[in-house]
């Protein structure tokens, strides 16, 4: 799985009227989503905030875990922040690192969509190519996110009606399907 990455979108992302918003940085979304990308060997996980404010906040965080007591204290968790990038848009991604096929996740049925079986398959024919998945926080990306996607990854459905993960939970999901889909 090292050909792919993880970002999570700050902005634009939706609230809970539809409007076009910069959510907050939360630090549980730093650690446990850089665990699980560490976890599943992803090669990079972007926290993408346009807000520098915001961006110094995650970077305060990321520094507790990799340096002094947050490293003494819990030194896998630092481990998991060392693939950690913060950047301020997608844009940023591309001119660091090279284009990658953008795959936007969502909890809600969309047309043109991927299956994970179908996804994994075209990138183990496809070595040299990069992935990026891409995780929206608030109420989810704002449209102009999924015009510029490549793919649009089929949602986690749960039992029932009820389908409201948190993007920690969907992450780790989707990500162990993946690495499920490759051993195959």
């Amino acid at each position: 799985m090292k050909n792919f990455s993880i970002a999570l979108i700050h902005y634009p992302v939706l609230n809970k009227k539809g409007d076009i918003v910069a959510s907050s940085v939360t630090n549980f979304d730093i650690h446990d989503i850089a665990r699980c990308a560490r976890t599943f060997g992803l090669s990079k996980y972007f926290i993408v905030h346009p807000h520098q404010s915001q961006r110094d906040f995650a970077m305060e965080m990321i520094s507790f875990w990799k340096e002094g007591y947050g490293r003494e204290y819990n030194p896998d968790r630092s481990e998991a922040v060392d693939i950690i990038e913060i950047v301020k848009d997608l844009q940023e991604i591309e001119n660091r690192y090279g284009r990658h096929k953008l795959i936007v996740t969502t909890a809600r049925e969309r047309e043109k969509l991927i299956d994970i079986y179908t996804l994994v398959k075209e990138a183990e024919e496809n070595p040299e190519e990069k992935y990026l998945l891409l995780f929206g926080t608030g109420w989810g990306l704002a449209e102009e996110i999924f015009q510029l996607a490549d793919y649009t990854l089929r949602p986690v459905i749960g039992a029932g009606d009820y389908n409201h993960l948190s993007v920690r939970s969907a992450a780790a999901i989707i990500l162990d399907r993946i690495k499920n889909s490759v051993e195959k």
